[in-house]
């Protein structure tokens, strides 16, 4: 029986480096190459030559001779749109910024386009004023024109029902490649911190991760240990923060780590997570760190809630930060953990995403316009809507988002 042929484009590429969107494509070939043959389109300029290789676990990996991220990711997902176009039956795009070429794309062929929004790229701090129109716009051409499209968190889905009228599918990300490793003697050695009360925090050094905000709080409070792993030289406001905060006594700052085991023992030993992303949706080292088991202190913005279900600690200043970093008890914290893990033991598997991812594709091959909002409600009668609607208002604790 001949199997479907699906593109993943929008990746840096395999085998997955840092990143979400790499880990993602890693774990759908891992679960789904028996049902469907895999392009993964992969940066040539993030793979030595040696590391060029033609299949990964039964994926087909096309590299294209641009960057993935940043300007050059116009081009680079615009290519690789058009070469899957005449390759794949399914083009699963991740990220908005090929999305100008869709249009002409559903004009001249029949295939399908599953396109994941990556969160609200384009109200990113990070981004110039041109760039943000230009992903404002392209998010919307990218809704229309898909025949499905996704959203990493309910509070997404939320935003993208109200901008467009559009029923967006969540599937968040999996957490379980994440393992818990003991300290040796190596790791004291290399990493005296681990010996100590600690909280961590994994990201990119932007502004809208707040980073600047953690760690003022965390030079402010000076009893607990911070250590932060992220891209220090990649902005000026990374280097920056380097250079006020690098002799700090209490603060750590690690550059990138991309080996597992070197990451997770990192996290996985520390006391507290500190998520201060303020942008996106459901963030990787978010579900990572509660698939660790650890307790979270996250900034309260809708995503950070709905992920959490409203159970974690949640701060919004560097003065919040350190009334709740204070005023936690062992035995909060020990039960932050229980609630944590078992949220994302249940949520947050690569299993179930990639079970979800399937069924998507399944969908996506059978459809052949796109679901709206109003597509059922339209068909109702006026009385049962009246009828049902207080029944709904009187039941809203099953939300359990806060903003």
């Amino acid at each position: 029986m001949r199997k479907n042929k699906v593109a993943i484009i929008g990746t840096v590429g395999l085998p997955a480096k840092y990143g979400g969107f790499e880990t993602l494509a890693e774990h759908l070939v891992t679960h789904l190459s028996d049902q469907y043959n895999f392009t993964i389109y992969c940066s040539k300029k993030r793979y030595k030559k040696e590391e060029q290789i033609k299949t990964y676990k039964g994926a087909n990996l096309k590299y294209v001779p641009l960057d993935a991220n940043g300007v050059q990711s116009i081009p680079y997902d615009t290519i690789s749109i058009l070469h899957a176009v005449f390759t794949s039956d399914v083009l699963l795009i991740l990220g908005v910024a090929g999305a100008w070429i869709l249009p002409l794309i559903r004009l001249f062929s029949n295939k399908k386009i599953i396109i994941s929004i990556d969160g609200i790229e384009w109200k990113r701090d990070k981004w110039s004023i041109m760039a943000k129109l230009y992903l404002w716009w392209a998010e919307k051409i990218a809704v229309r024109f898909s025949h499905i499209d996704i959203s990493d968190n309910e509070s997404i889905q939320d935003y993208t029902a109200l901008r467009y009228e559009t029923l967006s599918r969540v599937i968040e990300y999996g957490a379980d490649h994440t393992m818990r490793v003991k300290s040796t003697q190596q790791d004291f050695e290399k990493y005296s911190f681990l010996r100590t009360e600690y909280a961590v925090k994994v990201c990119r050094i932007e502004p809208e991760n707040n980073v600047h905000l953690v760690l003022e709080a965390f030079k402010i409070q000076e009893q607990m240990t911070l250590v932060i792993v992220g891209n220090w030289t990649n902005s000026e406001y990374g280097k920056l923060l380097k250079k006020t905060y690098s002799n700090i006594e209490n603060i750590t700052l690690l550059d990138p780590i991309y080996n597992q085991r070197e990451i997770d023992l990192i996290r996985g030993n520390a006391s507290l997570y500190i998520h201060g992303h303020s942008a996106g949706g459901t963030n990787p080292s978010l579900v990572e760190a509660m698939y660790l088991g650890l307790p979270i202190l996250a900034f309260q913005v809708s995503y950070n809630v709905t992920t959490t279900e409203n159970k974690a600690v949640y701060f919004s200043t560097a003065k919040e930060l350190i009334y709740q970093l204070n005023a936690l008890s062992t035995t909060q914290k020990n039960l932050l953990k229980h609630e944590m893990k078992t949220i994302a033991n249940r949520r947050y598997t690569w299993k179930t995403i990639a079970k979800q991812y399937g069924l998507l594709i399944q969908e996506a091959l059978l459809i052949k316009n796109k679901n709206s909002i109003h597509s059922d409600l339209k068909t109702l009668n006026s009385s049962f809507i009246a009828e049902n609607q207080l029944t709904h208002l009187h039941n809203n604790y099953i939300f359990y988002e806060k903003r």
